[in-house]
């Protein structure tokens, strides 16, 4: 069977060479070119892999052989195999992806890209759950990308537990806590059985050798005791079947030690409470042979009620088919007899892995065999979805995989009889969001069984659900969240909600921006009808590059243009109020005094923005009268000749002037809003504030032009910005 191996007389695996994984693949890979090509992995990892040994002291290459035998007995295609081969070799070894992508193209050495991510996060000795959750996360987002990468991931794992008595308790414990929380219930939602029992029974076996070798025991004990009740019962039903001239095979199977475990340990049963410990496995060629062959056994046997399950007809969400029903044999002895066909037995014992089998000659596309097994698989959008979720910490990542993926147990319909699993407590709404997004965000009512409940009713596993909707409908509140359970639904709600509270705000800014300009302009003698026909013109968006008015009355709330920026551009002035400009003439109030200078135009310089408190020098230019610079601007030390003595006018206190700076800070959320809630706070204006992170030392400059009154309340403003969280400078800006 795939997967599974037989284990040698002394407990342990037989060990493979690569001409018996080249036995297995010779029989479904027919082109020379793909078998020389796995051959020529095979060559290439023995010798990168030359001389490297494992803990057990045999050689690393053995290691890849097995792996790639397991993928083999799945019919792993091509790329699989030489994946399998490589998929440490970039990890341990001098190769590069690169490398790998020249010799053996793009689709491997995507592969081994993958795995090598993966394989960089080998268990760590650090005790942090935190940690652990970050890299499980990490784990699941290289395997969601495709479906390939799990399979050889799987097998890797599988093989490592095989050989884990060599190395020490505590790193035997960690893998196979590691491989019971992650690894076997990807397997089982894959479908995968031989290889996920394996890894549980494997991992129990090491997390608590007693309780394993108990149940071992018991398990033993029981097939002796039985053996002859199972033979004689396995015995009759072949005659029945036989006469009734059905094809078929039937063997015996018993229970896995990790599943009789988790009966007794986690459910409470006691051991002679579990019926299906032995069971008869009967195999036919159709669907209709199923049904007859459950009419006969039960003509002849009486079966347990409420222990016969028609996964056929209602098959599990990885796509396991098959009847189960539980009889009691001619001596009283209970038993299980499952009954299904050889493709519905593949697949339940294979999972996604039979769908995934190579096919030679089919033009194999992995990107569509990935979509096709993502429709087959509905949990596996979800896991998708989950896995590229951005914006969650590494915790709530992995528990609302556990409780949306490897948790869900409730499985309900549609009313066209499509099956919907969802865990345990979810509710309509959940449902709805499993349908179709736009189902979850119109939802306004819910029909169970035909019966009108609210949205928050639990849902019970062979429900059939219903949603009513309207397009009309609110849509999601903050209700919603209380009501949902699964984080897929939870998700879209919070998204719809918080583009609904963005569409507000965006009303709300575009009120506030445009009451903030009517305000202007009325003080420049233009009413609000005016003012809204100069700012709609193609003259004014497109010199501050908006695209609507709204956008432009957005801007203005939110300060990334000022309206004086907009006011200037159209060359309006206002009624004469004391706030000194950069490009006003002065007159005889002038906030700055030259003997001898009256009635020609004063300007203060752009390059130094000089504030009263600074000492200043009077610059003389040639047609634009005379320029106010800081007495020790680089600007102006040239040429001393064109230089007359300036100072402030003390009679003038009320005027505010603009001044340049930039503050330099590390990085951190909420910085920004930290820092104009000081400028705010201090009542100190705001013209133009732009901001530019810096990733490569995760620091942000931030260059503002503020209005002050003096020198003395910058170094206040200073300061405080300052003591500022993060922030560590502040300069004027000197062009």
């Amino acid at each position: 069977m795939a997967g599974s191996e037989k284990l040698l007389p002394n407990g342990g695996y037989p060990m493979h060479t690569f001409l018996d994984v080249q036995d297995l693949f010779y029989e479904y890979i027919q082109n020379p070119a793909d078998r020389e090509m796995i051959k020529k992995a095979y060559e290439f990892a023995e010798l990168k892999h030359h001389n490297q040994k494992r803990r057990s002291g045999e050689p690393y290459i053995h290691h890849l052989i097995e792996v790639d035998y397991i993928l083999a007995s799945y019919q792993a295609g091509p790329a699989t195999l030489i994946a399998g081969l490589l998929h440490d070799v970039v990890e341990d070894t001098d190769v590069t992806v690169d490398d790998i992508k020249k010799m053996f193209g793009q689709d491997v050495a995507t592969l081994v890209d993958s795995l090598t991510k993966i394989q960089r996060l080998k268990l760590s000795h650090r005790q942090s759950q935190d940690f652990e959750a970050e890299d499980h996360r990490k784990i699941f987002l290289g395997m969601a990308k495709d479906i390939r990468v799990i399979i050889i991931k799987l097998a890797d794992r599988l093989h490592n537990l095989r050989t884990l008595d060599a190395l020490s308790p505590e790193r035997q414990k960690a893998i196979a806590q590691e491989t019971l929380d992650v690894f076997a219930p990807i397997a089982h939602r894959l479908g995968i059985f031989k290889l996920k029992s394996e890894l549980e029974d494997l991992s129990l076996k090491y997390l608590e050798p007693e309780v394993y070798q108990q149940i071992s025991n018991l398990l033993n004990q029981k097939m002796k005791n039985r053996a002859k009740s199972l033979n004689n019962l396995k015995k009759k039903i072949a005659d029945i079947i036989f006469e009734a001239h059905i094809p078929f095979t039937i063997e015996a199977r018993e229970k896995s030690i990790y599943s009789i475990y988790r009966k007794i340990f986690k459910k409470g049963y006691h051991f002679d409470e579990i019926y299906d410990l032995l069971a008869l496995r009967i195999i036919t060629e159709t669907e209709i042979n199923c049904y007859e062959i459950l009419g006969l056994i039960h003509a002849v046997y009486t079966p347990l009620p409420g222990r016969f399950k028609d996964y056929i007809a209602m098959p599990k969400t990885n796509m396991y088919q098959s009847l189960h029903t539980t009889i009691v044999s001619g001596d009283g002895s209970i038993f299980e007899v499952q009954i299904r066909t050889k493709e519905m037995d593949e697949v339940a014992e294979t999972g996604v892995a039979a769908h995934w089998r190579y096919k030679e000659g089919s033009n194999y596309n992995p990107k569509v065999e990935q979509k096709e097994i993502e429709e087959k698989l509905h949990w596996f959008r979800d896991f998708v979805s989950i896995s590229s979720e951005k914006n969650q910490d590494a915790k709530t990542y992995i528990d609302n995989l556990t409780k949306d993926i490897f948790e869900a147990n409730v499985y309900v319909f549609t009313p066209q009889g499509k099956v919907i699993e969802l865990p345990n407590g979810a509710t309509p709404l959940d449902f709805a969001y499993k349908i179709h997004t736009r189902v979850g965000d119109q939802a306004v009512g819910a029909l169970v069984n035909g019966v009108l409940v609210p949205l928050n009713t639990a849902l019970k596993t062979g429900e059939v659900v219903e949603i009513k909707t309207s397009s009309s409908s609110p849509g999601p509140n903050e209700g919603w969240l209380k009501i949902a359970k699964t984080s897929s639904a939870l998700s879209h709600i919070r998204k719809a909600i918080a583009k609904k509270n963005a569409s507000l705000i965006k009303d709300e800014k575009i009120i506030k921006g445009k009451q903030t300009l009517s305000d202007i302009f009325k003080e420049r003698g233009v009413d609000e009808k005016e003012m809204q026909e100069m700012l709609s013109s193609d003259k004014v968006l497109t010199r501050f590059s908006f695209a609507s008015l709204d956008d432009l009355y957005v801007a203005v709330a939110n300060k990334a243009v000022a309206p004086s920026q907009i006011v200037d551009f159209l060359n309006l002035r206002k009624k004469p109020k004391i706030i000194f400009n950069k490009s006003v003439k002065t007159n005889s109030k002038s906030s700055v005094i030259i003997e001898g200078a009256e009635g020609i135009a004063i300007n203060l310089a752009n390059c130094c923005s000089p504030i009263p408190g600074d000492n200043i020098v009077g610059y003389v230019s040639k047609g634009k009268g005379i320029t106010i610079h800081c007495i020790n601007c680089p600007n102006v030390a040239h040429d001393k000749k064109r230089l007359l003595s300036a100072k402030w006018n003390t009679e003038i206190s009320d005027a505010l002037y603009p001044l340049d700076i930039v503050i330099e800070a590390s990085d951190r959320p909420n910085l920004l809003v930290d820092i104009m809630a000081m400028f705010s706070q201090h009542k100190v204006p705001v013209n133009h504030l732009d901001a530019r992170l810096h990733p490569e030392t995760l620091t942000t400059t931030f260059k503002a032009e503020i209005l002050v009154h003096d020198a003395h309340e910058y170094q206040d403003i200073h300061n405080v910005l300052l003591n500022v969280p993060s922030v560590y400078e502040v300069k004027r800006i000197i062009h």
